[in-house]
C-alpha cells in the first residue's frame, strides 16, 4: 500500500513539474483571437506588440482566489499604469454555461481592465494553464518573463517587484 502511495505522489510531482516546464517553454503570447465582454474580437498576441508591460491573469467567476487577486490588482492598476506603462488583461476560463456571468461580475466589481473570454479553453490549452488563478508577465517586447500559479494575499507586491525589474532594464 505504501509503495502505491509513493508511486502516486511521484506521478503527481512529475506532472506538476512538467506543467511548470511547459509554461516556462512558452516564450510569447500565442496568436489566438478571443472575444471581449462586449463581443469584440481581440487577438491576444497584439498585447505583446504595443511596447507595454502586460499582465495576463487567468480567472473564473467561481474561483474565489481569482476574484480576490483581480480586486487587489484593480486597486493598484492606475498607479501601475502611470508608474510602469503596463496593462492588465484578465482571461475568463468560464465555460459556455457560465460565460453569461462574466460581464455582470466585471461590471459589479467595476474592473477597469480588459477582460477576454476563453469558453472553449483554446488559450488555456495553448498556454498550459491547468487551474486558475495563473498569472503571466509579458515584457515590452512581447516575451513571457514570469509565471505564477495560485494566489495568496500579497502576491501582487511580488508581481510588482518583477514589473519594476522590467522597467529598470
Amino acid at each position: 500500500m505504501l509503495k502505491h502511495i509513493s508511486l502516486i505522489i511521484l506521478i503527481i510531482a512529475a506532472l506538476n513539474s512538467q506543467a511548470q516546464v511547459d509554461n516556462a517553454s512558452l516564450s510569447s503570447l500565442p496568436e489566438i483571437t478571443l472575444k471581449n465582454i462586449d463581443g469584440k474580437d481581440i487577438n491576444l498576441a497584439d498585447y505583446g506588440t504595443n511596447e507595454k508591460i502586460t499582465v495576463i491573469s487567468f480567472w473564473a467567476t467561481w474561483c474565489k482566489p481569482c476574484i480576490k487577486e483581480l480586486k487587489n490588482l484593480n486597486v493598484l492598476l492606475d498607479d501601475w499604469i502611470e508608474d510602469y506603462n503596463m496593462e492588465l488583461v484578465a482571461i475568463s476560463l468560464d465555460d459556455s454555461r457560465n460565460a453569461a456571468k462574466v460581464k455582470p461580475t466585471v461590471n459589479a466589481l467595476n474592473w477597469g481592465f480588459d477582460v477576454l473570454l476563453d469558453p472553449n479553453g483554446e488559450l488555456q490549452r495553448a498556454m498550459n494553464v491547468a487551474n486558475p488563478p495563473v498569472t503571466f508577465l509579458v515584457n515590452q517586447s512581447g516575451k513571457i518573463v514570469y509565471t505564477h500559479t495560485g494566489y495568496v494575499e500579497g502576491d501582487e507586491y511580488d508581481l510588482e517587484d518583477h514589473i519594476k525589474e522590467l522597467v529598470s532594464k
